[in-house]
């Protein structure tokens, strides 16, 4: 019987995730390819025989996504999944039009074929949009689960951008682990606060691997998604973040719209700087979708080092890469810790742009004058030093949450700027938690 020929089009992560459980060891499928999007520097790869399986002992090549109909003709391919994340409905649709054209079969996987069950309880932190402040959210629930002296580990959506062999399992407890793994400034930026909250990190490839590993030393595991993915593992409690400076997107993102559907809690963020029409809008969609889940407002509020230094200064503003490339946020938080604070002048860093980074403004035309802190490889790590060391500037201001000193030189005097997720009335996350903990018997 002819197997079923399939094209996985991903961005490194969920694709390889939705093989690994469902396609590797299924004989009804032959996986022919991978395509590659949003992220740079993946295509030209192979996802390899050692994680691949006895099914392809050759591996299974990735392409660049624009290939995707030349593909499906040379394969004879009968289905395409869709498997990453953040994109708006209509985009969705979009790709589902170009595939239908071609004469395959348009397919989504959702939470029954693709989530692990762990023996552990997990609590999944999840958005509707990338840059929504999930990662504050879960910072917030670690520093509340350390309170209460839980036994716990954090296992992180997959950024493996580097040697997938190596990446397969990962263990992050040190900054030297950081290095050991040569990780990318985005990864950095997800990893690091946890670290320095002496909190225990998993990551790679192969999720059910990871979580295995996982469970031998947490009796309680969270999860830290990406983008605004639904979560590997099944849930025992899913938390959901929605971002009211993109009101809309709560019901018009993929698959964020899903995670707001399943959602235990609902976080609307940033209520101290959303417009009230937003909030509203927000808070009515939410109710519609999702009338049973708990809504919670917070707050953002932002912490710089030394605030005084912007007063009056030509500032460049370097932002977390994910929030303002296909997050769609035009700026982050050292724009507006620049605005706040008084800096004279924001620069624009296009002038002064190299390389991959000066074709990052050129996909993404909605970013205002601000740097995404790009680094998903040592040669685009070199470009983003190249670019803010070459920009006529007084000061540099950054919204990543790591200290970009540490991998790169900058030739310039750098302030930090950070967010921290702060509930406002109850209940909050700590009522929800402890409540949570008491139902699970931790």
């Amino acid at each position: 019987m002819r197997k079923i020929k399939v094209i996985i089009m991903g961005a490194a992560g969920r694709d390889f995730h939705n093989f690994n459980v469902y396609f590797r060891n299924n004989d009804t499928y032959e996986v022919v390819a991978f395509t590659a999007a949003q992220i740079p520097n993946i295509t030209g790869r192979k996802y390899p025989p050692e994680l691949a399986g006895p099914n392809y002992p050759n591996g299974i090549p990735i392409y660049p996504e624009e290939q995707l109909p030349e593909l499906v003709k040379k394969f004879d391919v009968d289905q395409v999944i869709l498997a990453y994340s953040d994109l708006p409905h209509e985009e969705v649709m979009h790709k589902a039009s170009l595939v239908l054209a071609t004469g395959a079969d348009f397919r989504l996987m959702g939470p029954k074929a693709t989530m692990l069950k762990s023996k552990v309880p997990v609590i999944a932190i999840c958005a509707v949009r990338t840059g929504s402040g999930k990662s504050p959210t879960t910072r917030r629930v670690v520093d509340i689960l350390k309170e209460k002296g839980i036994k716990f580990v954090v296992i992180r959506h997959p950024m493996p951008y580097g040697d997938l062999v190596k990446q397969a399992c990962q263990r992050f407890a040190t900054y030297e682990d950081l290095d050991r793994y040569e990780c990318t400034i985005e990864e950095r930026e997800e990893y690091e606060p946890l670290i320095d909250r002496g909190v225990v990190v998993y990551a790679g490839v192969d999720y059910e691997k990871i979580l295995r590993e996982a469970e031998k030393e947490a009796d309680l595991i969270i999860w830290d998604g990406g983008n605004n993915d639904f979560p590997f593992y099944k849930p025992d409690l899913l938390i959901v973040v929605a971002d009211p400076h993109r009101a809309g997107h709560e019901v018009g993102a993929y698959p964020g719209e899903t995670n707001a559907r399943m959602a235990d809690v609902l976080i609307i963020n940033k209520v101290e700087t959303a417009p009230p029409e937003n909030i509203e809008k927000v808070r009515r969609n939410l109710e519609r979708i999702n009338p049973n889940a708990i809504v919670i407002d917070a707050a953002m509020p932002l912490f710089v080092d030394k605030p005084e230094m912007i007063r009056g200064k030509r500032v460049l503003a370097v932002e977390d890469g994910p929030t303002v490339t296909h997050g769609h946020m035009p700026f982050g938080a050292g724009y507006l810790a620049a605005r706040k604070y008084g800096a004279k002048e924001i620069v624009d860093p296009r002038p002064y742009a190299v390389g991959s980074i000066k074709e990052v403004y050129e996909e993404y035309t909605h970013l205002g004058p601000v740097l995404p802190a790009m680094g998903y490889g040592k040669e685009q790590i070199k470009e983003l030093e190249e670019t803010i060391n070459r920009a006529e500037c007084d000061l540099v201001v950054t919204g990543t949450p790591i200290d970009i000193r540490r991998i790169i030189d900058v030739n310039k005097p750098v302030l930090r700027a950070r967010y921290e997720l702060q509930e406002i009335g109850k209940p909050d996350l700590r009522d929800v938690i402890e409540e949570f903990l008491e139902k699970v018997g931790l």
